[in-house]
């Protein structure tokens, strides 16, 4: 008789059950809670296990962030030399050019996806030549061997450095030259190739994108040629002014962080026959030149005052495109940038400023 009325209860609950799923949501009660929650609620968590190699760099950051929020924090593991101080979440001290470390970091994780974003950028490799081919190049190597041997999914990450003083500045194709003039550039154009050879051969999903100048408000500028984009921001709050070592007509692409985030996301989880190019996708939102970018400040702050001091970085600027032709990520997998050059001004500053004054020691450093 108590077998029965637990059946009883057991049909009961199933078909109440299958009630609520119809109606497309689900009542969760606790001793003070009672809301009602929709269906995505109980939809399994991706099974992929993610390890970004490189989270503490300015595109790590945030990219960590936005992956924990789709993945869950145990499933998104950061990894670096120097650990965030705002790194929360679950992390691995790891060197890029340390191949067993790497190996033993995916055997113990599970790991499914690797995002490689460790690299010396323009300026720092300039000046650390060889350091910047080691560790821009030889990392890649480690990460694709071991994709291929454990049939992981890769994301590395290119550049508009990748083309030189002979690709057509405006509108830069898809397929163009590329003749790359910096350290930097040269290891990425190396990398594409590298890529696409071991997408043919040996079959591993690798994909990228050929970022432009990135602008953040979460970062301080990271060594690169198209930092002083970030660096105007913090000085002209700080000082009111600011000296640009590029000089005021230095045309270059550029986007702002949550785009760049966006689209890398977009790509990754894009199904694997809309990626029809494995080298690396030009990505586009807006060109501007410092003089443009100071006059839409000023537009906030009328009394911001720029100057101009070109050092060896204006002749990295001078050898990349003023701007980039993207359709071919806009056609294959659907990218549409959000951000303009007057909505990005006007975000970075209330950020900024937001910043400085709930951790202005931080924002001073």
């Amino acid at each position: 008789m108590k077998k029965r009325k637990l059946r009883s209860r057991l049909v009961f609950m199933r078909i109440t059950s299958e009630k609520m799923l119809v109606n497309q949501q689900i009542t969760i009660f606790n001793p003070t809670v009672s809301e009602i929650l929709p269906l995505p609620f109980l939809k399994p968590m991706p099974s992929d296990t993610i390890l970004i190699i490189g989270s503490s760099g300015q595109i790590g950051l945030e990219l960590t962030d936005a992956l924990r929020k789709i993945y869950g924090d145990d499933r998104v593991i950061a990894a670096d030399i120097k650990k965030s101080p705002n790194e929360k979440g679950l992390y691995v001290h790891l060197d890029a050019l340390d191949f067993n470390a790497i190996a033993r970091t995916i055997d113990r994780y599970k790991v499914t996806q690797v995002y490689l974003l460790a690299a010396l950028l323009s300026a720092t490799a300039e000046q650390k030549p060889k350091l910047g081919w080691k560790l821009n190049m030889e990392s890649l190597f480690h990460v694709l061997d071991l994709a291929a041997e454990k049939k992981l999914k890769v994301y590395w990450p290119s550049s508009i450095a990748a083309f030189g003083p002979t690709t057509p500045k405006e509108n830069t194709p898809q397929m163009t030259i590329m003749e790359p003039a910096s350290v930097y550039g040269i290891s990425k154009q190396a990398g594409e190739r590298w890529c696409e050879y071991y997408h043919d051969r040996y079959g591993v999903d690798v994909r990228s994108i050929r970022y432009p100048g990135l602008i953040s408000y979460k970062s301080p500028p990271g060594g690169g040629t198209t930092d002083y984009a970030i660096h105007i921001f913090h000085e002209a709050l700080k000082h009111g002014s600011y000296e640009c070592f590029l000089k005021a007509d230095t045309m270059l692409p550029m986007m702002y962080m949550p785009d760049a985030i966006r689209a890398t996301i977009e790509l990754m989880e894009a199904p694997a026959d809309k990626i029809k190019i494995r080298s690396s996708y030009n990505l586009a939102a807006f060109s501007f030149t410092p003089q443009m970018l100071a006059e839409e400040i000023q537009k906030h702050m009328p009394d911001f005052k720029i100057t101009y001091a070109p050092d060896f970085r204006q002749q990295l600027a001078d050898s990349w495109p003023r701007s980039i032709d993207d359709s071919a990520a806009r056609k294959h997998w659907g990218w549409k940038h959000q951000y303009g050059l007057s909505e990005m001004t006007t975000d970075m500053l209330n950020n900024l400023k937001t910043i400085a004054v709930n951790n202005p020691v931080s924002f001073n450093q």
